[in-house]
């Protein structure tokens, strides 16, 4: 099972490369690519018609000018008679065709009036107009999708088969872990996915940090199945670090939109150099910024829960509440760093800019407290494994 565990790690992390390869291409020629936009504008453009000259011949020029001639007098002859009769049945058709039209002209006030505005875009529904249109690589996007899926599914059995090997919980080192806050993360991508699907492109970034983790953990923090030390033999396992794998997964979804957030920020205040160049191809700021306030929302009850936990289990085995040891400071530090995100957020003089960047401070503390702590400091919490 372990050497099955390892073989489902690679098809997780070549999936996810080629889903983002796929995402790459949507990306750089899709419909909100550069690329896409002219071909897409080149198809709706009407077709330029060419208007035919006829050429009248001289003789018929001629003729038709001597019978305008010859009936210009015999009409003058009957204009006189006629004018009469034409006076009286004009005097009465007037009356009618003014009464007519003021008719009409009140209905047409009435139905401007009745008629609603132009409805703008409604960025609380996450739909983007932009979008809408098809264009010839739209498969692209959803080959990528599918390859996240096959991806996940991988991934999936890796973690299971895992387990089955040790015979625990698959959480017990560092590589088990990143494991598991990959996998929660590659989830909520897949739930954002499916409730926004205009936000696909973010799957280009989400499938990027899921494979860099994934490649980095295989490379570097692998370990062979093994049982668990002693003191990490507790029911707390799996609540304890359990709830801090899903906070973890759910906290990189929302760093790559609050990332997205302030990249399309800076493209529509007129900045083109990189990264905000490609702000371009990316869903419209309100949308990622709300996209990235839900996710945090989500994940910040269940980070806290975890840090209690882990205080309950850490007066379970060392006889303290709190140790001030390097990954309870850490993990209190990123604690705090979010709560001032939601509170920042929810205060109306904060720009929305800064709490994007508060977001992606918070995920940056986060990833001290996976490969800082584990990797260079010693403490307590030292069972990274490697």
């Amino acid at each position: 099972m372990g050497e099955l565990s390892n073989q489902l790690l690679v098809v997780t992390i070549f999936s996810y490369v080629l889903a983002m390869l796929a995402y790459a291409v949507e990306y750089a020629f899709g419909a909100r690519s550069l690329v896409g936009q002219r071909v897409l504008a080149l198809a709706d453009a009407p077709p330029v018609e060419a208007v035919p000259v006829e050429a009248v011949p001289v003789a018929a020029a001629a003729s038709t000018s001597s019978a305008l001639s010859a009936s210009a007098s015999s009409s003058a002859l009957s204009a006189s008679a006629s004018s009469s009769s034409a006076l009286s049945s004009s005097a009465l058709s007037s009356s009618s065709s003014s009464s007519s039209a003021r008719s009409s002209s009140s209905s047409a006030r009435s139905s401007s009036s009745s008629a609603p505005p132009p409805s703008s875009a409604n960025i609380s529904d996450f739909s983007d107009k932009s979008d809408s249109g098809a264009s010839g690589l739209r498969w692209a996007g959803i080959v990528a999708v599918g390859l996240t899926v096959l991806g996940y599914l991988a991934h999936v059995g890796a973690l299971v088969t895992r387990g089955i090997a040790a015979d625990r919980a698959p959480w017990g080192n560092m590589y088990e872990f990143v494991m598991t806050a990959t996998l929660v993360g590659v989830s909520a991508w897949l739930v954002v996915l499916f409730k926004w699907r205009n936000l696909r492109h973010l799957g280009l970034f989400v499938t990027l940090v899921a494979s860099l983790l994934l490649a980095i953990a295989g490379m570097t923090l692998y370990v062979q199945v093994g049982p668990l030390v002693p003191a990490l033999q507790s029911y707390w396992l799996v609540i304890h670090v359990g709830a801090a794998s899903i906070a973890s997964g759910i906290f990189l979804v929302g760093f790559v939109a609050a990332a997205m957030h302030l990249i399309r920020m800076g493209y529509d205040q007129g900045k083109r150099n990189f990264p905000y160049s490609l702000g371009e191809r990316i869903p419209q700021a309100d949308v990622l910024e709300r996209v990235t306030f839900r996710v945090h929302a989500f994940a910040f009850p269940v980070w806290t829960f975890g840090v209690i936990a882990g205080a309950i289990w850490a007066e379970a085995a060392w006889g303290r509440y709190w140790n001030w040891d390097p990954k309870e400071v850490w993990s209190f530090i990123a604690w705090v760093v979010y709560a001032c995100y939601l509170h920042a957020r929810s205060t109306p003089s904060v720009s929305r800019r800064i709490t994007s960047w508060i977001a992606v401070v918070g995920w940056l503390t986060m990833l001290v407290n996976l490969f800082g702590v584990n990797l260079v400091a010693s403490g307590l919490h030292s069972y990274a494994g490697v």
